[in-house]
């Protein structure tokens, strides 16, 4: 199990963020930033815009995940 924060993957925060793989992270993330907006959370919405961005630009959108796996990668276990 690794950690990154919201902030390591674009966010505003220092939310911690565990998983097994750099796309369970990630996955975590897309719940966090959800979670928040969705409670009226207005610093995080921003971030989800951006993230639901990057997919939309496939190119840059893959640049950022590739980032992030390697990212992960570099990470100690907890």
């Amino acid at each position: 199990m690794k950690t990154m924060t919201c902030k390591q993957l674009g966010g505003p925060c220092d939310f911690p963020l565990h998983g097994e793989t750099a796309d369970e992270v990630i996955k975590a993330q897309d719940k966090h930033l959800n979670g928040v907006v969705s409670k009226g959370d207005e610093v995080h919405k921003g971030a989800l815009k951006e993230m639901k961005g990057r997919w939309r630009h496939p190119l840059s959108g893959m640049a950022w995940y590739k980032q992030t796996k390697r990212e992960f990668a570099a990470l100690s276990d907890d």
